[in-house]
């Protein structure tokens, strides 16, 4: 049995800021209080001056696995993901096979069972024929059933109103949106290669992903959940328009009582069309990184409570793929491994506070999935930490990076934070750059029924 004690950590939790120990014992918190005194074998970890944060729960990752290996691998990705400070994800269907049945999505939790290095939950696709798989999900299989209601793979783009409100009628889990308007999104496509042929600059991929495109779709979405009381939760709004669709949360309780909910990804917080004149494809992304007006109300929705969940879209692929021109140059970049010190940044400019960084990376996912037992610095709670240092930079490295990609769009930037250690079910898992050779993840169990 691993026995943790954190002796004069500075806690972060629901909202509060305090130094306190904590004991950790069989892979959960078991006591947060001062003076604590050692259990016989303790582990001593003296964490005075440094920040103790539950660890990030991811809510949108692609680790590629199966089929799409030489791009990431669920245990490439789910280590980088631990140097960041994520100690749990929740990974989107589009691989190959497409995780769009009840068997397709147990070989996942089974290849993820022997594979993955944190905590780990899975997403059911919707298809345009799949609606009885649906209907015959678990509440608790699945983290929840993904739409892609803009382009995807295969036949996971689902446009047909019909189908669309038999799967947000019936879906027995959260519903979770890609939301573009694929009809606009071509048209604008054929406009702009008329322009340019096959060299459009990389700077107008957010015209052509529109914001017209992306509030198109994302008003259908809301408005089909309205119409059959759908748990819906947007991913990745990147736009100032889609802004004024989403209720105020700024508390937990009032979150737990949000039908519909939005999130953002941290390079929506972090970039802007500016920075594709530095970065070109490898932030090409879809939804478009678009205006630093956009970019700034986004921001403000974050602190407003507008916004719940930060998140990261991680979606790796090789160099090589992304030195082709626009229409050739996948979309999505690497992120897990520096998306909790990208969030912490606005900390360090003073933009957001700490205790609103933790809520949107583990609190509010942890409740708006209905995560059991997660998310919280609370005693009886699994021991998902991250201990970070707010006083040490840390300048991204090529070398230091785990993606099975290689690169980051981050490199040479110098974050305000360093992670110095991750605990994940009460193990240390990473600490000071180096992993445990040890696999300590376990599915996410969700408290839904």
């Amino acid at each position: 049995m691993s026995i943790l004690l954190f002796k004069n950590a500075t806690l972060v939790n629901e909202n509060q800021i305090f130094e306190s120990d904590l004991l950790v014992e069989n892979g959960r918190i078991t006591k947060i209080e001062k003076n604590i005194e050692a259990p016989t074998e303790a582990q001593i970890i003296e964490a005075k001056g440094k920040h103790l944060l539950p660890g990030m729960i991811d809510d949108q990752v692609h680790f590629r696995e199966p089929g799409l290996t030489h791009k990431g691998e669920i245990a490439t990705e789910s280590k980088a993901a631990l140097a960041g400070g994520i100690t749990s994800y929740m990974e989107m269907p589009n691989v190959n096979p497409q995780t769009t049945t009840l068997e397709a999505l147990e070989e996942k939790y089974r290849l993820a069972a022997t594979k993955s290095h944190a905590n780990y939950a899975f997403y059911l696709g919707a298809t345009h024929d799949n609606i009885e798989e649906i209907r015959k999900l678990h509440p608790n299989q699945a983290c929840g059933v993904k739409v892609f209601m803009g382009a995807s793979t295969g036949n996971m783009l689902v446009d047909d109103p019909d189908t669309l409100a038999q799967i947000f009628a019936q879906s027995p889990v959260l519903v979770a949106t890609h939301c573009e308007d694929t009809p606009l999104i071509t048209e604008l496509e054929n406009i702009f290669r008329e322009k340019y042929a096959e060299k459009i600059p990389f700077n107008q991929h957010g015209r052509i992903r529109s914001r017209e495109a992306c509030l198109k779709s994302s008003q259908l979405a809301i408005k089909l959940a309205k119409e059959h009381g759908t748990r819906l939760h947007v991913l990745h709004l990147t736009t100032l328009d889609e802004l004024y669709q989403f209720e105020k949360a700024q508390t937990l309780e009032a979150l737990s009582k949000k039908q519909i909910t939005a999130e953002v990804c941290v390079h929506h917080l972090f970039f802007n069309k500016e920075d594709y004149a530095r970065l070109g494809s490898l932030i090409k992304c879809n939804p478009a990184i678009k205006e630093e007006t956009d970019q700034n109300a986004l921001i403000q929705a974050v602190k407003d409570g507008i916004i719940d969940i930060i998140a990261t879209d991680h979606a790796p692929h090789t160099w090589d793929e992304k030195q082709n021109d626009y229409f050739n140059a996948p979309s999505g970049l690497p992120l897990v491994q520096h998306a909790l010190q990208g969030a912490l940044e606005f900390y360090h400019r003073g933009i957001f506070d700490l205790g609103l960084v933790v809520q949107k990376t583990a609190h509010a996912p942890a409740v708006r999935f209905q995560i059991k037992d997660r998310g919280f610095l609370r005693e009886g709670y699994f021991a998902d930490l991250v201990l970070v240092d707010l006083k040490k930079p840390n300048t991204v490295e090529k070398e230091a990076l785990f993606y099975k990609c290689g690169w980051s769009p981050f490199e040479g930037h110098t974050f305000g934070s360093s992670i110095e250690m991750t605990i994940l079910n009460g193990h240390i898992v990473f600490e000071n750059g180096i992993h445990s050779q040890e696999r300590h993840a376990q599915r996410i169990e969700f408290d839904r029924i």
